[in-house]
């Protein structure tokens, strides 16, 4: 059931009208809904039952701390990829000991703080980082626990810009190296083999790709078992994906299923890493409708937000269902609807029949992932408020920046 339905004809996130959202904390304006957030985390729990499982919550997707607090609460571990990713779960009360550190160009500072921090595993995706996290560990007189991160090769069917486990991308371990680099982990004094991972890519929405990377990962895991190399858990990685246009995305049992029947009767413990699965459904941008622009070719709809608020459509053409928060009479009328930012591709949709006049308010759905995460300040604009509805209850969970706080950490060169 969605989190965001009409009542009398206006749109409400839970039991808060989006009206009364932008009267409170104006617009651009990011709304999400918890209640959407721990269903859809209930939904993995169940498929998951009975089994030693951890789901990670991808931090990239949505970092904000009073997300991170839901899922913390929860019992999630989380997945980060970055030392501030990393600072901002302990701030929300995550456990350090339940977070896995991914990414292909992690810095030596960034593995000190995560071994200091006690983190669960790093995720190793080359064999120079594998030699770095050795020194650094060295170092600071510990061992560090490694999965390497292992490219099965997989097509995963998804767009190119998120696909992560064909040969050519700069993700992981090739597989056909992945052995002789864990003889070499083996030898390291201040490496403990943990795990093996792996992650095909974003917005998959057919299991059969997972379930192929699935079992070379596990081959690739018995032939180390035989090696004596015994791993204690197999992360699976995320990247399941949602339904933003005509999509029709499996259920999240369904999905996991042939991926689980292959996994039957093992030991490890298993790791999921799901981002978009968890938070894109569970919010929305809110906007204001500036101005309605007749254009000779086309019609534009001017809104307050703009692709520095949500970047996916520039970047990637990517579809979001674009909606009236008051039903209005009428057909409407075909625009683009645009934000004032000065690029041409500076769209948030296009072609869309929208009844509407200046000053009404939009939702652009499917939200929730990658749009305050990937958010900037291009044009010298501030970043857009984030509110976390919970039933009749909104809360704050970002106020909006001020201008001023745009360039409150610059310096010019002292005048003569």
């Amino acid at each position: 059931m969605s989190p965001f339905s009409r009542r009398d004809g206006l749109l409400h996130a839970e039991g808060v009208p989006l009206t009364q959202v932008a009267a409170a904390h104006g617009t651009p304006c990011y709304v999400y809904s918890r209640a959407a957030l721990l269903e859809r985390l209930a939904e993995f729990r169940q498929a998951l039952a009975g089994r030693d499982a951890l789901v990670c919550y991808a931090v990239k997707a949505n970092s904000n701390l009073a997300i991170l607090d839901q899922f913390a609460r929860a019992g999630c571990g989380f997945d980060i990829v970055s030392g501030g990713e990393l600072l901002r779960v302990i701030a929300a009360g995550g456990d350090p000991a339940r977070v896995v550190f991914s990414g292909v160009g992690k810095t030596a500072d960034e593995m000190r703080l995560a071994l200091e921090r006690g983190i669960l595993c790093f995720n190793v995706e080359s064999a120079a980082e594998l030699e770095r996290l050795d020194a650094v560990a060295g170092r600071l007189g510990r061992r560090a626990p490694v999965a390497l991160r292992v490219n099965p090769d997989v097509d995963a069917k998804t767009h190119p810009y998120i696909s992560t486990g064909l040969r050519g991308n700069k993700f992981g371990v090739a597989v056909d190296a992945a052995l002789a680099l864990y003889r070499r982990a083996r030898e390291l004094p201040h490496i403990e083999i943990a795990g093996i991972a792996c992650h095909i890519g974003s917005q998959l929405l057919d299991p059969a790709p997972a379930a192929e990377a699935a079992r070379k990962i596990l081959a690739l895991a018995d032939r180390l078992a035989a090696e004596g190399i015994v791993l204690r858990h197999i992360d699976l990685g995320g990247g399941i994906g949602i339904r933003y246009r005509d999509e029709t995305p499996p259920a999240i049992a369904d999905y996991l299923a042939p991926i689980l029947s292959l996994l039957a009767g093992r030991k490890e413990r298993i790791l999921f890493e799901p981002g978009r699965a968890l938070v894109g459904n569970a919010g929305l941008l809110l906007t204001r409708i500036e101005y309605l622009k007749q254009g000779e070719e086309k019609n534009f709809a001017v809104v307050d937000a703009a692709m520095n608020d949500l970047l996916r459509p520039a970047l990637y053409d990517a579809w979001h269902e674009i909606l009236p928060v008051q039903v209005a009479e009428g057909d409407g009328v075909l625009y683009q609807v645009v934000g004032p930012v000065c690029e041409s591709g500076d769209f948030l949709g296009k072609d869309r029949r929208l009844a509407v006049r200046a000053g009404d308010l939009l939702a652009v759905m499917s939200a929730g992932a990658y749009g305050m995460a990937m958010s900037s300040n291009y044009n010298s604009r501030p970043r857009a408020a984030e509110v976390l509805v919970d039933g009749e209850r909104m809360h704050l969970a970002r106020p909006r920046e001020a201008l001023d706080q745009l360039f409150a950490s610059e310096s010019p060169l002292p005048r003569a």
